[in-house]
């Protein structure tokens, strides 16, 4: 599954308890008819991924669903779903890209051979 929109906001990252797990928090604004603000998280080693990003930068997320059960000392029992990115890429340089004319080789690539030898059989079936 994929979000786009515009980065609002950008946690830094934090660490939790002893065994040094990481998380870092997005917030992507969808351009819809009604927008939506999506909190997508992070984790571990896809912390970095977030680095060369700011707000306002236009991007698309790679994300999953998780989803968890959790039983309180009550004995009832909760469901918690979130979002988890694990790809971010910019779509700013792909629009911008599309919209430019490819570069043409110089036009002595484009010069006829001077050296072709005309008793040479072309075995092109075309």
């Amino acid at each position: 599954m994929e979000v786009q929109g515009k980065i609002k906001m950008l946690d830094e990252t934090k660490t939790f308890g002893n065994n040094g797990f990481r998380k870092r928090e997005i917030v992507v604004t969808t351009d819809e008819q009604y927008p939506q603000h999506i909190l997508v998280e992070f984790i571990q080693d896809k912390c970095d991924l977030l680095n060369s990003y700011a707000v306002g930068q236009d991007v698309k997320i790679s994300i999953n669903l998780r989803g968890r059960e959790w039983v309180n000392p009550q004995g009832e029992t909760r469901y918690f779903n979130s979002i988890q990115g694990w790809r971010i890429e910019s779509l700013q340089s792909n629009t911008g890209a599309s919209g430019e004319i490819p570069p043409v080789p110089p036009m002595d690539a484009f010069e006829p051979a001077e050296d072709l030898n005309e008793e040479d059989h072309d075995d092109l079936p075309f």
